[in-house]
């Protein structure tokens, strides 16, 4: 059951970008053939455990990173964290790509592929296990990983679900 999501402001948070991806696009036309760029970005501010991809598509690489940040900001969501990882073991999904993030102790470090990585960081996790199954295409992989991390919950709302207080968990 995905959460109800509400559209966060980007100006009150310190976001750094984290650039995942770029592609080299080509297109055949009849006069030869037209390169563009494709890039794929998180933002992210590890204090406040917010995050956001986008990508964004140019002629030039600096202006496809650019719209790639300006995307992100307006997808903006927040992570319930436990300090330094995550409150329990999850599995995100998104089209033939899976995602699993498994809490790990204080030490550990992020155990994770480079877009899986990139997500982690941004959201200030800093000890997790995780294993990408399925694809490896980053826009997937990022989205299967962003799909888990809008399934984690706090305390209070695992309480309030059960219909107990968070002191009887």
């Amino acid at each position: 059951m995905p959460a109800i999501v509400t559209r966060l402001n980007p100006d009150q948070y310190q976001l750094k970008d984290q650039v995942v991806s770029i592609n080299r696009v080509t297109k055949v036309v009849k006069g030869g053939k037209n390169l563009s760029f494709a890039a794929l970005v998180v933002v992210g501010d590890p204090a406040a455990g917010v995050i956001g991809f986008g990508s964004g598509k140019s002629k030039e690489v600096p202006s496809a990173i650019r719209k790639g940040i300006e995307s992100a900001k307006k997808n903006l969501v927040h992570v319930h964290r436990l300090q330094t990882t995550i409150p329990h073991l999850v599995l995100g999904r998104f089209g033939s790509g899976q995602v699993l993030l498994k809490p790990a102790p204080e030490g550990t470090g992020v155990i994770a592929g480079k877009a899986v990585r990139a997500v982690m960081e941004s959201a200030g996790i800093s000890n997790v296990l995780t294993k990408s199954i399925g694809t490896t295409n980053p826009h997937n992989v990022i989205k299967a990983t962003f799909a888990a991390l809008t399934q984690l919950r706090d305390r209070q709302q695992v309480a309030a679900l059960r219909g107990k207080s968070p002191d009887e968990l």
